[in-house]
């Protein structure tokens, strides 16, 4: 493991200002990704709706277009929720994740489209939303990766330049009990909010967003396009004012950002 305070379901049960989100909560030491266990679980119906599960260590972690999540043993928060019958779509859920996230761990920080989360222009959690159907009743797994306890030296090459930690960012050593606690808090109050005004959840997304009024390429469907962007919307995607005219939206699933002819 680590030198560091181990994830405790008690302590993050404990008063959890939650009626949904945390209902159950699990913490394995290793597994191979969280958003695999809370599926398992989620095949049992929705008597699991609101579980959470966390995790230690992964070994098959992975993000958006089957990216590999790497995280060294006790240095993250690994989590993923199920989710039931949302009244909302799956790209809204990816956006509210967000906007959770980065309440939970700094309101400084930055979302880089669609699921990114930066501190100091650095990469320091990621989300991944993934829908299934059971009995036709449709539900979610959300997937959230928080870069903790690394240190400079838990980023070697290419990754030193584009991924850090709360650690890093704030010169002190987080508390990643709080830090869940606060996630799961964050995530059930936002949610709530994207049902009864989305739009409220779209604006805040906007102000934490790296992307908005800024001249970006995207790659969608082989080819690459270049705008300014003005906005997004859950349904549709990003929304970009072209450079050759006209606007155009782009749909996360199919759609890259670039910069400079190299993937973001």
């Amino acid at each position: 493991m680590s030198e560091y305070n181990a994830l405790d379901a008690e302590f993050i049960r404990a008063n959890l200002d939650t009626s949904r989100i945390g209902r159950e909560i699990l913490v394995y030491k290793s597994t191979s990704s969280t958003n695999d266990i809370a599926a398992e679980y989620a095949k049992a119906g929705d008597k699991n709706d609101g579980l959470a599960v966390f995790a230690e260590h992964q070994t098959a972690g992975r993000g958006r277009r089957g990216n590999q999540w790497l995280s060294g043993k006790g240095k993250s928060v690994l989590c993923s929720v199920v989710f039931f019958e949302p009244k909302i779509e799956a790209d809204m859920i990816t956006i509210t994740a967000a906007v959770a996230v980065v309440e939970t761990i700094d309101k400084n920080a930055k979302i880089k489209w669609p699921n990114d989360i930066l501190l100091g222009g650095k990469k320091t959690a990621g989300i991944l939303v993934e829908a299934f159907t059971k009995n036709k009743k449709k539900y979610f797994i959300i997937g959230i990766g928080i870069n903790c306890h690394q240190s400079k030296k838990d980023f070697d090459g290419e990754l030193a330049s584009i991924a850090t930690s709360i650690d890093i960012e704030s010169g002190t050593v987080c508390d990643r009990n709080r830090i869940a606690k606060r996630l799961l808090v964050n995530l059930e109050h936002f949610l709530d909010i994207a049902v009864k005004d989305p739009d409220e959840i779209v604006e805040r997304w906007r102000a934490a967003s790296m992307l908005f009024g800024k001249r970006i390429t995207v790659e969608h469907n082989g080819a690459q396009f270049t705008g300014n962007c003005i906005g997004v919307e859950p349904a549709e995607g990003l929304i970009i004012q072209l450079e050759r005219g006209g606007v155009r939206m782009f749909h996360a699933v199919s759609t890259t950002i670039v910069k400079n002819g190299t993937e973001m």
